[in-house]
């Protein structure tokens, strides 16, 4: 499957069977890596690594990717460029184009990571923005599948904040792999309806269903529960509002029962607050899985990065 040239937004982007492509690369480059071996699909290739918002797995799976691959990531913290301040996305994007092979964003308006890709004329990926964070979910469903053997048909359960990044991907990636997918959340933290609606179609002709709830009990005959912090990077002011809607809504052992399932696996894409979205005594029950997960974006990344760029 030919991806060359290609930028990775959004999962929306991508048919079905590109995403697998993807997720089978991650697994055979995972596997050998394993085995000692890394390659050299990257070589003499130079990666800007832009981070307006600071990470420990987006940062450190991308540095490793690349060195694995044989390119050399650049690191630009938020007081390393002007983008967007003293200097537009789009000449920055310019700019960065003309010295680099690839660009990574990881920061907060997804429109700036759609003009770096529009003027830069290089791949650029998506470590995370304010709407979507595609290369999690491609860590996820890699996972999932090493843990299940498969992935449509499986039933995810995504309970906490619906309408941050990780839900929206998440439901994107669910409905177009023919995962059933359920968000779990107060009314008013429930995603965007239109996009709702577009996930909807995705799992409609996957042949699997998309449902938005408040209610507890809607976990019951799930897989995976999967959880992420109550209170996003730059949304801090809004903790004690967040805590307040959301501390029934928390993975703990008399939720993961709820399933029926004793072989429901919990996630969380990390940093976690236990106590909080997860107990400690789920998240340590669940702790090798969750931590694969973490591994994973690195193995999913490496995938992206030699997809479109590699020789």
């Amino acid at each position: 499957m030919n991806l060359k040239g290609r930028s990775f937004l959004t999962l929306k982007d991508f048919t079905p069977d590109e995403i697998l492509y993807l997720i089978d690369l991650a697994a055979d480059l995972k596997e050998k890596k394993k085995q000692g071996v890394t390659g050299k699909s990257l070589e003499g290739k130079n990666i800007a690594l832009i981070f307006e918002k600071p990470s420990t797995r987006t940062r450190c799976a991308f540095t490793v990717a690349c060195i694995d691959e044989g390119a050399h990531p650049e690191y630009l913290g938020k007081n390393d460029i002007q983008l967007g301040y003293k200097e537009s996305v789009e000449d920055t994007a310019r700019v960065l184009g003309r010295m680099f092979d690839g660009i990574e964003f990881r920061g907060f308006l997804h429109k700036n990571v759609e003009l770096l890709a529009k003027h830069s004329g290089v791949p650029v990926w998506n470590g995370l923005t304010d709407d979507y964070h595609p290369t999690q979910i491609l860590a996820d469903m890699l996972t999932i599948k090493e843990q299940f053997g498969v992935l449509k048909g499986l039933n995810l359960v995504f309970i906490g904040d619906g309408r941050n990044n990780v839900a929206n991907s998440i439901m994107v990636g669910c409905g177009k792999l023919g995962v059933n997918c359920t968000i779990i959340a107060p009314d008013s933290l429930w995603p965007e309806a239109e996009l709702v609606a577009t996930c909807q179609g995705y799992a409609k002709e996957a042949g699997s269903k998309i449902m938005i709830t408040d209610q507890i009990d809607a976990v019951e005959g799930a897989d995976v529960i999967y959880t992420d912090v109550w209170v996003s990077m730059g949304e801090e002011e809004k903790a004690a509002e967040r805590l307040s809607l959301l501390k029934d809504y928390q993975v703990n052992a008399v939720l993961m029962k709820k399933t029926g399932k004793e072989k429901a696996i919990a996630l969380h894409c990390l940093p976690a607050v236990k106590g909080n979205e997860i107990t400690e005594e789920v998240f340590e029950t669940h702790a090798n899985v969750i931590f694969d997960e973490a591994e994973n974006r690195m193995h999913t990344i490496k995938a992206v990065m030699v997809a479109t760029l590699g020789k």
